[in-house]
């Protein structure tokens, strides 16, 4: 991850390493973003799910579109006349559908839209894609969560 994406992803995201699944920024738009992600080969996840055939578990694929949709969300919000008063925080998974597996070493790419945004609720939509074809697709939805520092709590 160049320092340059990192700076942009940590501004956007409250996720840092070991649970951060976006390496860098491809392209960002106000209704799109595009970011990858390298899966290390020696994640230490790969050790239980599947230890003797290991494949990236569909929920942290779930997660890094997730992530990417939160970027895009921050980005639109740090844009706007008022800074960000809270954080994106999933409210809702649906269609989520699993088309080919995910493993070590490989690199995806994570695609995420805006479909509609309705006060401080945002209804996205995304995809992971590895080798060029659909791994995941799935929908989502996200709040905007005020976090309370001294408890460091999400209401």
């Amino acid at each position: 991850m160049d320092s340059k994406d990192r700076e942009e992803i940590y501004r956007c995201l409250p996720h840092r390493p070991p649970f951060l699944w976006v390496d860098r920024i491809l392209s960002l738009t106000p209704d799109t973003v595009e970011t990858e992600k390298h899966i290390p080969a020696d994640l230490d996840v790969f050790k239980g799910h599947y230890p003797h055939y290991p494949i990236m578990p569909g929920v942290l694929l779930c997660e890094a579109v997730f992530q990417s949709g939160a970027i895009l969300i921050t980005h639109g919000l740090a844009n706007a006349d008022a800074p960000p008063a809270g954080v994106p925080v999933l409210t809702r998974i649906t269609n989520a559908k699993f088309k080919r597996e995910v493993r070590p070493g490989e690199t995806i790419r994570i695609q995420a839209s805006l479909i509609e945004s309705l006060g401080s609720a945002w209804f996205l939509k995304g995809k992971v894609l590895v080798r060029d074809k659909v791994a995941l697709k799935v929908e989502f939805g996200c709040i905007l969560a005020e976090v309370k520092q001294e408890r460091n709590t999400i209401t």
